[in-house]
């Protein structure tokens, strides 16, 4: 029995900016810091790597005292939206009717609502009063291919069934407006916000890319490097600088072992779907792959076009994948990082 993806189906929120227009409002922001400390926060934006960023807030709205509730309600409204466009938008590309869905995974962790925007969604779209909820929040970046993994795991049980994976995140809600430090202003320079949903089978009159082979990797006593401290003005990035270099240092362990499972080796490797989490560590990881052959000129361009849309930005690459004329047989690895630390890691075959 195989499990395939069917489509993966993105979602934008209404309102963008490039970096060049964001860089007056940092300034208004920096007024009354030291200047140098202002020169170098601009070096930041200038040198992220993205070119442009979304909201489901108007940019100038970003950077303003906005107390925790009122960014909560503005995310718990956006993200119903955004996760109803792309689940809907999904069902179309699949030819599938909502009630087709048997499992619904939703994926989020930049806001709070309960319940979970996945109940919204069956109300909205009306999903059957049966379906199976899972809605997956804490997890970060990785999220993305958790939710994959979690329902690869529930259609592999479940002959026959259909999943639907929504992740849906906006970081600019979390901004905070009195810190100055460098996690909070890395993070505003390089994440933006979006939505994306992909469609799982294990209907065998459904075709697509199959999911072979899936695992996480658990990095030990890593706990603080990446994360959100909540506040009482909202969730405060946790963002360590010896990130890229913890996975560089576990690099050999995330990738070689999972591929030697499958009697595979990188060289087997046709296309990396990688989430990219920032410049640096995009970086870091194209040095590494590069050594060994591969590219990840699709991740690269994703951070440039959008910024980092946490666990949703993964999809967006896979996305890109789906759209092109890859050869029957070809080999995918996806792969993503995410707090606690973590990697997690999907094979794929076209």
């Amino acid at each position: 029995m195989s499990i395939t993806i069917k489509t993966v189906a993105t979602q934008l929120p209404p309102y963008s900016q490039a970096t060049e227009e964001t860089i007056p409002l940092v300034k208004m922001w920096l007024q009354g810091q030291e200047s140098r400390f202002q020169r170098k926060v601009i070096k930041i934006f200038e040198g992220s790597g993205v070119d442009r960023r979304y909201s489901i807030m108007n940019p100038e709205e970003v950077f303003t005292n906005t107390d925790f509730e009122s960014k909560n309600e503005i995310y718990t409204r956006e993200v119903k939206k955004l996760g109803k466009q792309s689940l809907h938008k999904a069902l179309q590309q699949a030819s599938w009717n909502a009630t087709d869905i048997d499992f619904i995974i939703t994926v989020s962790c930049t806001g709070f609502m309960i319940p979970s925007v996945d109940a919204y969604l069956i109300n909205e779209l009306q999903l059957r009063d049966d379906v199976v909820r899972l809605p997956v929040t804490e997890m970060g970046c990785a999220a993305g291919v958790s939710g994959m993994i979690y329902a690869k795991s529930f259609l592999k049980a479940n002959p026959g069934k259909r999943a639907a994976v929504i992740a849906i995140e906006a970081p600019t809600a979390t901004f905070q407006l009195e810190d100055y430090s460098m996690a909070n202003i890395v993070s505003a320079a390089i994440f933006g916000d979006g939505a994306a949903c992909v469609l799982l089978s294990s209907n065998q009159q459904d075709s697509g890319p199959k999911l072979l082979d899936e695992a996480m990797y658990h990095f030990y006593d890593a706990t603080q490097l990446m994360g959100f401290k909540l506040v009482n003005t909202g969730l405060q990035m946790i963002l360590d600088k010896d990130v890229p270099q913890t996975i560089a240092n576990h690099f050999p362990d995330i990738i070689h072992p999972f591929l030697k499972q499958n009697n595979k080796t990188i060289d087997d490797i046709d296309h990396l779907i990688f989430h990219p989490g920032g410049k640096k560590i995009v970086q870091t990881v194209e040095n590494l792959f590069g050594s060994l052959g591969k590219n990840i000129d699709d991740t690269k361009e994703v951070l440039k076009l959008y910024g980092n849309m946490s666990s949703v930005t993964v999809l967006f690459v896979m996305e890109r994948f789906l759209k092109k004329n890859i050869k029957t047989g070809d080999l995918g690895l996806m792969l993503s990082f995410g707090p606690g630390f973590s990697a997690q890691r999907i094979l794929i075959e076209f």
